[in-house]
């Protein structure tokens, strides 16, 4: 199927090449460094235990810091989390931001995303390029910032380092010129018992 929609100078043929040269790269398990729904990132497979330990590499960054998925729908979340409450659902697609989610049961995800109690971050785009790209690769995402650890999170393409453009296999055209700047999502944390801990508002 084709991306039949234009975005921003982009041509659609460009936008469904760029869309299918980023989808392969992720598939044969490297790593792309691409736009989402709230800044830049450093995404790969996050069902390939490899890949997502060359991201953590590319990040510096240790492996107890688990990072977050991105995926296309509910019913993509729900292919991973079989247990997804409706309380979930509502706060995946909370409609005024983008929201990540902490959620407890993962299955078929790489360990080195799951953190020590067992719980996952995923947040379900609607930024028109990840949506697609996400559908696309047929996976969910690993979804982190496009930045060294510990440095700050660059807002825009022109602001990430030459160092982890370079470290990428494949770097997305789209969204390169928007110079506005990206906010990082709200991370809320579902507990057992159905309340919720905000841990990044």
């Amino acid at each position: 199927m084709r991306y039949l929609c234009k975005l921003d100078n982009v041509s659609v043929m460009d936008l469904n090449e760029d869309l299918q040269r980023a989808s392969d790269t992720v598939m044969r398990g490297k790593v792309i460094l691409y736009p989402t729904d709230t800044v830049w990132g450093i995404g790969c497979d996050a069902t390939d235990s490899d890949a997502v330990s060359r991201v953590y590499a590319i990040k510096r960054r240790s492996d107890s810091k688990a990072m977050l998925l991105l995926v296309d729908s509910i019913d993509t979340v729900k292919r991973y989390f079989p247990h997804v409450t409706a309380d979930a659902e509502s706060l995946l697609l909370d409609s005024e931001r983008p929201t990540t989610v902490i959620l407890p049961g993962a299955c078929g995800i790489a360990p080195g995303l799951i953190a020590a109690d067992g719980s996952v971050g995923v947040r379900v785009t609607r930024e028109r390029y990840s949506r697609e790209l996400c559908r696309m690769a047929g996976v969910p995402l690993v979804s982190t910032s496009a930045n060294i650890s510990g440095e700050p999170t660059a807002k825009c393409f022109a602001e990430i380092s030459t160092e982890i453009k370079r470290a990428a296999d494949y770097v997305c055209e789209a969204i390169r010129d928007d110079c506005s700047p990206g906010t990082p999502s709200r991370i809320v944390k579902l507990n057992s018992d159905n309340t919720i801990t905000v841990i990044r508002p």
